[in-house]
């Protein structure tokens, strides 16, 4: 028999939750996360994928995982430090280096695993942490796991993160600071102002991470948000996932070799979770290949990105201020968000709605990404089904 006091607490939860449209309703896909999906034998032009070139589906990374799988088993069977390192690993690690410009990488099981893992090895209860008041969960759960005081800065206010840069180095409390920012903001779209952040970091003297995870293959060529900006060799931490534009699973982190030799040896998910699989580190590194070699897939997506962001501003909705394929249509009210949403699917859309408390109360959107994958008449259905819902509810 279940505790009580856990059933009263799970049950007045969840309804007050679903009372507000707070609660996340998941729906399973019934095949591949391609540019259309089937949810219950139902086909949807899909615009809630990270899978912004269409590497998740791409024949040439099937290929070579199926290899991979052949040679290598599905599972590497230990944790890195034991014996879980692959030839492959290394292949991979080298080719994130040489695709970030840096001297060295390593490769982690996901994002979140990045954050958690490299910000709680380098910064302690001696340090502080300078960080954008809109930066990923991860992120946040990474500067609590550290210890490190965490002084939040108003989303890209460089004014606001010079004086409490200032304050915190001329305090003379803290061994060590760093300045952490999310290269591309996932709810919003926009980009971190990095050579301002930069600036500020060397008036200090103080460490610099980005975690890249929308930037990497977006922005750059495809190398990301500290290579848009020309900055490769001016930023500590490059962080990275392999799971968005890459198309695949997991995360890395780029630096001089110094400091990856260091989370070697003292990253915790790196030490004490077995590696990425075979068919993951191969296809991961054919993806990489594909965009040092290519930019055709980011030139199809920024492509289509103008395409459905000209469409949607055009009929009168509010598409905030985004700089990258990221595309929210900004709604407000919460319940008004999640019924939007759920109209856009009946309509054959599925356009997943963002509430709090992934974006602050009031700020409720339906976010789209537009990818590489997508043709002009998915856009062009995707925006009449906007048209129409939006109309129908008043938005418009």
């Amino acid at each position: 028999m279940t505790s009580k006091t856990l059933d009263h607490f799970l049950q007045d939860n969840l309804q007050d939750l679903k009372s507000k449209g707070l609660y996340n309703e998941i729906d399973p896909l019934e095949g591949a996360n391609g540019p259309v999906i089937t949810i219950k034998g139902k086909e949807l032009v899909n615009l809630s994928s990270n899978n912004y070139l269409g590497l998740a589906t791409d024949e040439r990374l099937k290929k070579v995982a199926i290899e991979a799988v052949k040679e290598y088993g599905v599972g590497a069977g230990a944790v890195r430090t034991i014996n879980g390192t692959l030839d492959l690993h290394v292949k991979l690690e080298e080719k994130l280096a040489e695709f970030k410009g840096t001297e060295a990488a390593i490769a982690y099981q996901s994002g979140f695993n990045c954050n958690m893992a490299a910000i709680s090895a380098v910064m302690d209860k001696h340090d502080a942490i300078l960080s954008d008041e809109l930066n990923h969960a991860s992120i946040i759960d990474g500067c609590r796991l550290s210890r490190a005081k965490i002084i939040r800065f108003n989303h890209s206010d460089m004014e606001d993160l010079r004086a409490k840069a200032k304050e915190a180095k001329e305090s003379g409390l803290y061994a060590k600071i760093m300045i952490i920012t999310d290269g591309v903001f996932s709810m919003d779209g926009d980009v971190c102002k990095l050579p301002e952040i930069v600036e500020i970091a060397e008036e200090f003297d103080i460490m610099t991470y980005v975690d890249d995870a929308h930037g990497s293959g977006v922005l750059g060529k495809g190398a990301g948000t500290v290579k848009h900006f020309g900055l490769s060799h001016k930023v500590d931490f490059q962080m990275g996932t392999l799971s968005k534009a890459i198309g695949v699973v997991g995360g890395y982190v780029a630096g001089t070799q110094n400091l990856i030799d260091w989370l070697k040896v003292r990253s915790r998910p790196f030490l004490f979770s077995t590696s990425l699989t075979p068919a993951d580190v191969t296809a991961c590194t054919e993806a990489l290949d594909l965009l040092m070699n290519s930019t055709e897939l980011q030139d199809k997506m920024w492509e289509n990105s103008a395409y459905l962001k000209e469409k949607l501003s055009g009929l009168g909705f509010d598409i905030g201020k985004s700089e990258t394929p990221i595309t929210p249509v900004i709604i407000g009210d919460e319940q008004d968000t999640q019924n939007f949403s759920k109209r856009l699917y009946e309509e054959g859309v599925y356009a997943k709605s963002i509430v709090f408390p992934t974006v602050p109360r009031g700020t409720g959107r339906v976010r789209n990404m537009p990818s590489a994958a997508h043709t002009k008449e998915m856009l062009d259905q995707a925006v009449e089904a906007y048209e129409k819902v939006g109309k129908e509810l008043g938005i418009l």
